[in-house]
């Protein structure tokens, strides 16, 4: 392979890809002069604000490194260690966190349900819940919905009414692992509030750093009492950071500039231009509707091997078989071309 077959960019995670430079225009503006540490700066005042224009409510909002924590953390707010969490079988707090909820809230248990296209339904989830009320049983107390999912769908607003109305019967509280909210938004078409606390959401994890930002993630609760000391857990759990402003100062970039959404957009359109020119590769089979920036594919055999081999990088271990696919912020028409160009040679070449 000559240097100019190499990918530049890959599909293994949305991860992979770099800061967008709103962030890095944003972090230069804060980078001046002292300001108070650990959130009491006017940065994080600011842009607090911003997250309440944007979900329109007075929502409380907390700023953390990573993803597992927000998730983990948020979760505690909400449980005692007897608890636990019902969750789809493939959500990142089931199979991606290394125990992490269970860790800060004491104990909580995770409930997996393997519902169809990585989206829970009330009735699968009352049925667990009625199933755990015995006093030996870890007793469910926080729904957990990944949006937009594991396997790249989302729930409309509709479907996350009719889980919350459920939830709230039986006295649940409802989390939203949103590492991918945004490309739901982007999906969908929908105001933040119609996604989360107008649906029902008590706490969102709102993810930055698989959109374009650098190691940044919102806790946004909406139910102010599950927020009850959570600056305290933050700070137990090594999570509150003394220079608070570059945390704000990327959202601040991003939610300004409206780039936050943009991306999720673009990362959607990418990923759908992935599904049409793999969908026309014979033996390629599309398992998933691509509803947001992923795409789950079952290629021929010894296909995927030989696109590994090329130099592409991607999960063949994510779901229930096949390969994810995931596009970035800043894919670009060029990367899919060569990919969809490399996976048609090796097809030609294997009749």
């Amino acid at each position: 392979m000559s240097s100019t077959d190499i990918p530049r960019r890959h599909f293994a995670s949305d991860n992979y890809a770099g800061v967008c430079p709103e962030v890095w225009e944003a972090l230069r503006a804060a980078d001046a002069g002292h300001v108070p540490g650990y959130g009491d700066d006017p940065h994080t005042s600011a842009v607090q604000d911003a997250f309440r224009s944007l979900f329109e409510t007075d929502c409380e909002v907390h700023f953390l490194f990573t993803g597992t924590a927000a998730n983990s953390l948020a979760i505690a707010s909400a449980c005692e260690a007897y608890h636990a969490v019902i969750c789809h079988a493939f959500s990142h707090i089931e199979t991606d966190e290394s125990n992490a909820p269970g860790f800060f809230a004491h104990g909580v248990k995770t409930l997996p349900i393997n519902t169809p296209l990585g989206k829970l339904d009330p009735k699968s989830v009352e049925s667990l819940f009625l199933n755990r009320r015995d006093i030996h049983a870890s007793a469910p107390k926080v729904l957990s919905l990944t949006q937009s999912t594991e396997l790249g769908t989302v729930y409309t607003p509709s479907e996350l009414k009719d889980l919350s109305e459920m939830a709230r019967s039986l006295r649940m509280s409802i989390h939203m692992d949103g590492a991918r909210f945004a490309n739901a938004v982007a999906r969908l078409g929908c105001s933040p509030a119609d996604l989360t606390w107008r649906s029902g959401v008590d706490v969102l994890c709102f993810g930055g750093t698989k959109n374009g930002m650098l190691a940044t993630e919102a806790a946004v609760f909406f139910n102010k009492d599950l927020a009850h000391a959570f600056k305290r857990r933050c700070k137990q759990a090594g999570q509150l950071a003394s220079k608070m402003r570059y945390h704000a100062a990327q959202w601040q970039g991003m939610l300004r500039s409206g780039r936050w959404l943009e991306n999720a957009k673009h990362a959607n359109d990418m990923a759908q231009r992935l599904r049409s020119q793999l969908s026309a590769i014979a033996g390629i089979q599309v398992l998933y509707p691509v509803e947001a920036n992923a795409v789950f594919v079952r290629f021929p055999e010894g296909m995927a091997e030989a696109l590994l081999e090329k130099g592409w990088r991607f999960y063949t271990d994510v779901g229930p078989g096949g390969a994810r696919l995931m596009c970035s912020w800043n894919t670009s028409p060029e990367d899919l071309d060569q990919f969809a160009s490399d996976a048609k040679l090796i097809q030609e070449r294997a009749r």
